[in-house]
């Protein structure tokens, strides 16, 4: 049974933001997801400050299958470095982890690993 994580990134628009999670899902690299914004950001890039909105993604997914979905989200991103960061979920509701669990552990079955 692979570790639950919930896996973060941001996004520019509610456009790419959808799609991001959408294709995650639909690839089964993540159980489910979020989209959660406008969210008002403050930031350093390139040696500027800076400020603006994002939309904030959320995928619920597994140890397992984290690297394949960080090589999707870096593919399928529109910034050249997104935020990518995974978190542990170190407890939960057991039917919740359960769930996600039984999908990552299908998606790991299904491409033999």
């Amino acid at each position: 049974m692979s570790e639950v994580l919930y896996v973060y990134t941001a996004a520019g628009s509610l456009e790419v933001a959808r799609r991001l999670v959408q294709g995650a899902v639909r690839e089964r690299l993540a159980a489910g997801g979020q989209v959660v914004g406008p969210v008002e950001s403050a930031f350093w890039h390139e040696g500027s400050f800076g400020t603006g909105q994002e939309w904030q993604v959320v995928l619920r997914s597994g140890a397992g299958v984290y690297p394949r979905l960080e090589t999707y989200l870096r593919e399928h991103h529109e910034w050249s470095n997104p935020e990518i960061a995974a978190v542990p979920v170190v407890a939960g509701s057991p039917s919740y982890l359960q769930w996600v669990r039984g999908v990552m552990d299908t998606t790991d079955d299904r491409d033999g690993r």
